[in-house]
């Protein structure tokens, strides 16, 4: 829900009294002489879209309908003794009380033990308690209810492209960017000891993981199989145990579940990097001691040129765009616009997710949405955050 809020930021002229800032900061030429008064804020990201008419109704939350795709393979029950002691993923349905005791953050992930998300936990935070979820949103949930600290998600691929179903849980969902996280994700033939990879005819992973090995199973000639995730894939072929059924999975899920490693980087491209979002219950509070991100997601009004003016807000003040991703609006995905005396079109209304680098604690950052503000419907920062230059 869109808040009101006073400005962020006033200037003084030499000690008189405060006066209102140029309104889009992109020319200070003639206010030379103001300075900006250093203030303690508090970051409550809500309040920078208090001009925003109302929240889209994709806020809106609500139970995940099944995933459409490939036929997914549930997990084998009855494992080897030694997974016994392994964590269980939490559900987004049936969640227990936290038995933390506050020692080290607990890190929630999609997946279980020994999928990449959880390298990426560990990247993160080399100490933390991981915290393995069923689904994406039951991550976000465990976060929400105080199950865990911070949650850990993949966003997006260099060779597959986005996450569309985490970018549409980060606007159903209030909770903040706190961070990236880029990890290099090398991939590797999984079969159970003494298999060799030409015995191999089935080869089960998750599918981003299979696509981004085509190449190679295509030449190994085997058939794939869609699983929940590559280190569930490793699951199944250590507790079912058919010798003509390989993974495809991390180094780190072989050794936890006693398969052989048959073939390293076995993905097409060498360069695999996926990238994750830190998110938590309250959001950072930015600086600029060193290079942030901003994420937003907005929708704009109808009219000729409104994209390229939205976009424009931040050429004029010199800010970088890094990421751009629209995703059609769920619940009123058509808007009808006049057309012709004939008739009427109806186009995709949209919603506009952008990083762009620049810390909310910089008066452009802030000048820019407010500019943008102007012609947006609705606005919503999603995180302010460090990033991350070691993947």
């Amino acid at each position: 829900m869109a808040l009101k809020a006073a400005p962020i930021l006033v200037c003084g002229f030499n000690g008189k009294k405060s006066t209102t800032c140029p309104r889009f900061g992109v020319l200070d030429s003639l206010h030379r002489q103001s300075t900006f008064l250093n203030l303690r804020i508090r970051w409550k990201w809500e309040c920078l879209s208090h001009r925003a008419i109302t929240p889209v109704e994709d806020e809106t939350p609500s139970t995940p309908a099944g995933v459409e795709g490939a036929t997914e393979i549930p997990l084998a029950v009855g494992f080897h003794h030694d997974l016994n002691s392994l964590p269980k993923p939490l559900s987004a349905s049936n969640f227990v009380s936290s038995s933390s005791d506050g020692s080290k953050v607990r890190v929630a992930y999609q997946g279980i033990p020994g999928a990449y998300s959880e390298a990426a936990a560990l990247k993160a935070y080399p100490k933390c308690e991981t915290v393995p979820c069923d689904q994406f949103e039951a991550a976000f949930k465990a976060v929400e209810l105080w199950l865990v600290d911070k949650a850990v998600l993949p966003i997006e691929n260099s060779v597959g492209g986005s996450i569309h179903r985490n970018y549409d849980l980060l606007l159903r969902h209030r909770l903040h960017i706190v961070g990236e996280v880029q990890l290099v994700v090398s991939h590797c033939l999984l079969g159970l000891p003494g298999v060799r990879k030409e015995e191999l005819k089935c080869v089960l992973s998750h599918p981003q993981a299979l696509d981004q090995c085509e190449m190679y199973l295509n030449k190994l000639g085997v058939t794939k199989v869609s699983a929940d995730d590559t280190a569930g894939a490793a699951q199944i072929v250590a507790s079912e145990a058919v010798r003509e059924t390989g993974a495809i999975a991390s180094a780190q899920a072989a050794e936890i579940y006693g398969l052989n490693i048959l073939s390293e980087r076995i993905q097409d491209h060498p360069d695999n990097i996926t990238r994750f979002l830190i998110l938590a219950r309250e959001p950072t509070i930015p600086g600029t001691d060193r290079p942030y991100k901003t994420s937003i997601v907005f929708t704009l009004d109808e009219g000729p040129g409104v994209l390229f003016k939205a976009l424009a807000v931040f050429a004029l003040r010199g800010i970088d765009l890094s990421k751009i991703e629209s995703r059609p609006q769920k619940r009123r995905p058509l808007r009808v616009v006049d057309d012709s005396n004939r008739g009427s079109a109806t186009y995709f209304d949209y919603l506009f997710y952008i990083d762009f680098e620049a810390s909310m604690a910089e008066p452009r950052a802030q000048y820019a949405l407010g500019h943008l503000q102007e012609f947006a419907r609705f606005l919503r920062v999603l995180g302010c955050y460090p990033v991350d230059t070691d993947p």
